[in-house]
This record gives C-alpha cells, sequence and structure tokens, in this order.
C-alpha cells in the first residue's frame, strides 16, 4: 500500500464519500425539521408563564395519580397495568414492580401518607425467595434501584418523609435481592450472564450494587458491578468504541453496530468521560447521531432512536450544552411530526422505520428537556414539555391510566404501562414544571444533592454514600485485621455509620475464584491510613508495573509520606450518575527520581468513578487507568493550603 502520494489517498477519499452519503439527508432533515425549533417564535405559541408552569404541574400531578391509582385499584400487587382493559400483569418478577418503582415519586411529590404506606406494605410482603428467570439489568435499575432509593428517604429525617416506625425493611429486601443476582456474576468475564448480554445492560449496575455496599458495609456488591463494567471497556475497539451485544464467557462481540441507543445508551451514563470523544468523532453528525462498525467507524445504520434522546441531558452534565441544544431540536423536531417519537426514525428516508412504530411511554426526550432548561432557563423547553404533555393526555391517556403507542402515526393505542412512566416519565415532567413554578421538592431544596440513576430514582450525595472523610480504602479489600472487608472501617468511619446500616458478614461473600481475582484488582478512591498499603494503594490511584516497583524499591517514601498533606475530599453531586471527588494531593519530599516527581491531585469517581468535565471531554485511560487532562476548574482546591505545604496540582487521574 503506497504511503505517499495520490495513490495513498483513496482509502481516505473513498471513506470520506461514505460518510458524506449518508451525511447529504441529514442535513436536508436537519434544515427542514428543526429550524423552527431553533428560532424563538417560530414553532410555539405564547411562552409558559409561571403561573401556567403552576398549572401544567398540577395537571403532571393528576396524571400521575390517574396511572397510580389505576395501578392500584386494578393491578396491584402484579408487576404493571393494562390499562385499556383495566387489568393487570406480571412482567418482570412477579413483585409488585409498578409500586416499588413509584416509591421515590411518592416522595417527590409530597404525598407522606401514601410514601408511609407503600414502604410498609413492601416491607412486610415482597419476599424474593421465588423461583424465577429475571433480567440482571432491569430488576437492578428498577427493583433494587426503588428500594434503595424509597429505604434512603424513608429512613432519614432530614428529607421530611422519615417513616416512624421504618427499621431499614426495604434495605434488607435490596440486600436479598442483590445476594440472589450475584452468581450471574460468575462468568470468565465477569459481565453478568444474560439470555443476549447487551453493553448496557452489563455497563449499568454499579451506582445501584455500590450504594448497597456503602449502606450495608459489604463492598463485594460494587466489586462485582465495577469489574463487568471493566470487562466491557477492556474489550473496546481501537477507535475507543463499544458494540452492542457481547459473549459473556468467550469476551466476543455479538453485534458490533456502536451507538448511543439501543443497548448501549446508559453505559455511557458511567463512562462517558472515556468514550465521549470517540462517540462525538465517529458517531455524531450534527445534530444526529448514527451507528458504526466499531471497528473501522463506517456508518451501517442511519437511524435515530428514541432511547438516544437521553444523550443531551448527559451532555448537559457534562457541561457540553451547544451541540445538546441542537441535538435535542432535532429530536424534538420528529415528536413535533408525528405527535411521539417512534421507536425507529430512519435518517436517509425520514420516514419512520419499519418494525420501529411505536412510543412506549419513554421519558428520555422529557429527561433531557429538564436537564436543558436547568441548565439555560430558556422558556423554550417549557413549550416542549406543555407540547409533549398535550401529547400524552390526547394520545395516550387510556380509561384507567396511559397507554403504549402502536404506531406513532395512527395513534393507535396498546394494552400495556411500564412501570418507568411513573418513574421516570412522569417525574422528569413534574420536576420541568415545577421548576418553573418556584421549586418545592427534596431534589431542589433537599438537604442533599441528588444524583439520579438511568431509572431516574433519587440517590443523596451523603456522606455516607459519597465517602467523605473515609479514612480507608474505600473497598477494604487491603485493609487487614481490624479493619475488615467493608467500608469506613477506620477510626473516624463511625462518624457515618447510622442505624441503616446493616453490618458486613464475611460468610456473604462468594469464594469462587472469579470473585476472588476481583478483590486484587479493586482500586479505590480516597486516601487511606490502613496498615500494609502502598502509597499508591493509599492515594487510590493505579501505577505500571514498572512504577509498582520503583514505589516498593522507594517503600520509605510511602512510609514516611506526610498524611496530613492531603487536603478533605469535596464532595458535589454532578449528574445522574456523577459524583465528584476532588483530592489535592501534596508532592512527597522522597519521590523516586525516575520523573515522576509529584502524584494525583484530582481523582474524579462517579458511580463507575467516571468525571466528567465542564467542556465536555472525554479521556481514553489505557488498560483502564491514563493520565488526562487537569479537571481543576471543577474542584473546591484550597489554594492557600496547597501553596504553604509547597505543592502544586498535577494532571489528574481517572479510575474505572
Amino acid at each position: 500500500m503506497p504511503t505517499s502520494g495520490p495513490d495513498a489517498m483513496q482509502p481516505a477519499l473513498r471513506r470520506r464519500r461514505r460518510r458524506q452519503g449518508f451525511l447529504l439527508p441529514f442535513a436536508c432533515l436537519s434544515a427542514a425539521l428543526i429550524a423552527a425549533a431553533l428560532l424563538p417564535g417560530a414553532a410555539f405559541a405564547d411562552g409558559v408563564t409561571p403561573s401556567e408552569a403552576r398549572r401544567l404541574r398540577d395537571e403532571v400531578k393528576d396524571m400521575f395519580y390517574h396511572a397510580f391509582d389505576g395501578y392500584m385499584q386494578h393491578a396491584f400487587p402484579l408487576d404493571e397495568l393494562r390499562p385499556l382493559s383495566c387489568q393487570g400483569e406480571d412482567s418482570l418478577g412477579g413483585y409488585a414492580l409498578t409500586l416499588i418503582d413509584s416509591l421515590d415519586t411518592l416522595a417527590l411529590l409530597g404525598d407522606k401518607e401514601r410514601f408511609d404506606a407503600a414502604v410498609e406494605w413492601v416491607g412486610k410482603n415482597v419476599r424474593f425467595d421465588i423461583n424465577k428467570t429475571v433480567s440482571v439489568f432491569e430488576t437492578n435499575i428498577r427493583i433494587l434501584g426503588g428500594l434503595l432509593s424509597a429505604h434512603l428517604i424513608a429512613s432519614d429525617y432530614a428529607t421530611g418523609m422519615r417513616i416512624q416506625s421504618y427499621d431499614d425493611q426495604l434495605l434488607h429486601l435490596a440486600a436479598d435481592l442483590a445476594q440472589r443476582l450475584l452468581p450471574a456474576f460468575d462468568t470468565p468475564t465477569g459481565i453478568p450472564f444474560g439470555s443476549i448480554t447487551s453493553t448496557a445492560g452489563g455497563g449499568t449496575l454499579t451506582l445501584e450494587f455500590g450504594v448497597l455496599s456503602r449502606l450495608t458495609n459489604d463492598s463485594v456488591y460494587e466489586r462485582v458491578t465495577k469489574n463487568s463494567v471493566r470487562g466491557i471497556w477492556a474489550r473496546r475497539s481501537k477507535l475507543d468504541l463499544v458494540g452492542a451485544h457481547i459473549n459473556v464467557f468467550t469476551g466476543e462481540w455479538t453485534q458490533k453496530d456502536a451507538g448511543i441507543g439501543t443497548s448501549i445508551d446508559s453505559f455511557y451514563e458511567y463512562l462517558l468521560k472515556e468514550a465521549y470523544k470517540a462517540a462525538m468523532h465517529y458517531l455524531h453528525h450534527d445534530p444526529w447521531y448514527v451507528e458504526v462498525n466499531m471497528n473501522s467507524g463506517a456508518t451501517v445504520w442511519p437511524l435515530f432512536n428514541s432511547l438516544q434522546a437521553f444523550w443531551p441531558g448527559l451532555q448537559v452534565l457534562a457541561g457540553d450544552v451547544d451541540p445538546a441544544i441542537r441535538t435535542h431540536a432535532a429530536f424534538f423536531s420528529v415528536w413535533k411530526k408525528y405527535g411521539f417519537t417512534p421507536e425507529g426514525f430512519n435518517l436517509a428516508t425520514s420516514t419512520v422505520q419499519n418494525g420501529q412504530r411505536s412510543y412506549p411511554l419513554r421519558p428520555e426526550l422529557i429527561e433531557s428537556t429538564y436537564w436543558l432548561f436547568k441548565a439555560t432557563r430558556d422558556y423554550r423547553y417549557l413549550d416542549v414539555g406543555r407540547d409533549i404533555l398535550a401529547s400524552l393526555q390526547y394520545g395516550a391517556k387510556c380509561p384507567c391510566g396511559y397507554c403504549h403507542i402502536s404506531d406513532v402515526e395512527t395513534h393507535q393505542q396498546d394494552d400495556h404501562m411500564e412501570s418507568f412512566f411513573l418513574a421516570e416519565t412522569v417525574k422528569y415532567l413534574w420536576l420541568l414544571f415545577d421548576l418553573a413554578a418556584g421549586p418545592d421538592n427534596i431534589v431542589e431544596n433537599g438537604p442533599y444533592k441528588y444524583i439520579f440513576s438511568t431509572e431516574g430514582h433519587l440517590l443523596p450525595a451523603t456522606p455516607q454514600i459519597a465517602l467523605l472523610d473515609e479514612h480507608c480504602l474505600y473497598a477494604g479489600a487491603f485493609c487487614n485485621g481490624t479493619a475488615g472487608h467493608g467500608y469506613g472501617t477506620g477510626d473516624s468511619s463511625n462518624k457515618h455509620q447510622n442505624a441503616n446500616s446493616v453490618p458486613f458478614d464475611d460468610s456473604r461473600t462468594p469464594s469462587d475464584q472469579s470473585l476472588s481475582n476481583i478483590l486484587s484488582t479493586t482500586r479505590g478512591y480516597i486516601k487511606g491510613v490502613c496498615p500494609g498499603l502502598t502509597h499508591a494503594q493509599k492515594l487510590g490511584i493505579s501505577y505500571s508495573a514498572e512504577e509498582d516497583n520503583s514505589i516498593q524499591q522507594n517503600s520509605g517514601s510511602s512510609e514516611n509520606f506526610d498524611e496530613s498533606h492531603v487536603i478533605k475530599s469535596s464532595v458535589q453531586a454532578q449528574s445522574s450518575s456523577v459524583i465528584l471527588i476532588s483530592h489535592p494531593v501534596a508532592s512527597q519530599t522522597e519521590e523516586p527520581t525516575s520523573g515522576r516527581s509529584q502524584y494525583n491531585a484530582n481523582i474524579v469517581a462517579t458511580a463507575e468513578s467516571v468525571g466528567t468535565d465542564t467542556a465536555g471531554a472525554s479521556s481514553h485511560p489505557e488498560d483502564l487507568v491514563k493520565e488526562t487532562e487537569s479537571v481543576s476548574e471543577q474542584k473546591e482546591i484550597n489554594d492557600k493550603e496547597i501553596a504553604s505545604q509547597g505543592s502544586q496540582p498535577t494532571e489528574g487521574r481517572y479510575l474505572t
């Protein structure tokens, strides 16, 4: 193959022509559909006023109770409501799915009476010792997340929803459920078993399992789910793209289409920092996104699918607002065209994709609308919310709830209502209008910053969950003796133990070889003082083998490390699954002389130890850990204290 001259340029030119072949219809479609959406006043009626926002908020509340009451009267305790026939069905596991998924929405609406009654019923009646085949992914985000969110609300006086008689019943149920799901992770790759394991299914588990680990002081849950994400990311292509489905036994990709939608979507909520740059380079055809081959980057599917609509909201949380605005306008133009977003919209033909004509009451577009309004306070997004609400009221409302739309062109209704309609769709719509009316809810005015899970469950960034001021390696795997195997086992950890904590039970930790391997590869976030830790382990960072050897040879520097040089971590909730842990560390006085004179100053962690910077840029770790750009602009660093210690912040390192 020639390395220079005209012949060498031919492959690149062919690739460019191949990409441009798809770009032309995108450009025409964008001009035709979204121009009005980007021009204030051109597409909407009079803007939503604060008084109308209050009326719309109340209308959404009525929408919730129409669906919730319909479920309770006609379907409970079955999983989900059939809103046309006013009957129920077991769709996931037969444990009152819709009720559990709705618990924190009841709390958000301030309905203490129904919240109390629902929590009490779930605690007394739901059991998981049943013979059912379930989806690990759906059970995690809907049931485990719902139980944990409700537990954290019901057990805390600061939320205003504390239940006097509550005695951690939901937490015990959550631990029992997670324990029953653990065998699914016993695969050669560490990715949990499924009939067809998607990237999202294996990579969207750490937030719920991680919170459970920190509440129960049993680190195994977080370890196995982090190991699953590592198992997927380690098999990314050279382009830093991941496919849609993977064989959990061989680690081979069974579907190599990379995209931001179906089967991959929520994976980006955990590894956005690592994956964002590649996604924007290969998948983004402004303002749309396509699916490409993960190895070549060639476009294979010019399709907008409704699950992509979460992406602008995620971009807002990453600080990349401008492309989020354009993409949201494009996605909403499809809603305007049909009254709903179909599961698939072909960008090349500007038509609904055959076989993907339905709208199953998905929340993703509403979620992005909420985050864009929160970031910009542009009242255009209230107009979007009003339009979406009108579509749901006039097209999806049915006798006992809200129906799936089986065909967005005919608006034919289907007799089904997913639990996420009450957990997410209604929740984000209510939050949108409440924010405009003058917010009065625990998310905006409560005692904590809240993380929204993939299912929209509210998880507070409390010190216990965020590991603020912990003095032991977070996973506890390296702590010996009295340090135990769990979280927060140092001297000061008892400050953050509360009545909600369940003692760590070592007998519950699986002893098989695959899980044992996880113990030896776990990384931490926060500096520890456990005996026997290397310098790297104390700071919660990873080194190459060469670097590890160098540090072991200079063990004195680790032993003499002045721990007063570590400033308290400050924790700040950044997104639906992002926690920023600011951890400036002074340089050591006794360093190896190999040019590594400073160690990490900044550690960014998420539910999967991934942070997003305000520019929305991305970082790509080599072997999961790599030097990246500093994100000091996001951190609250005590400059005077650093200066007094004779230290300057160094580059950040992103852990996975």
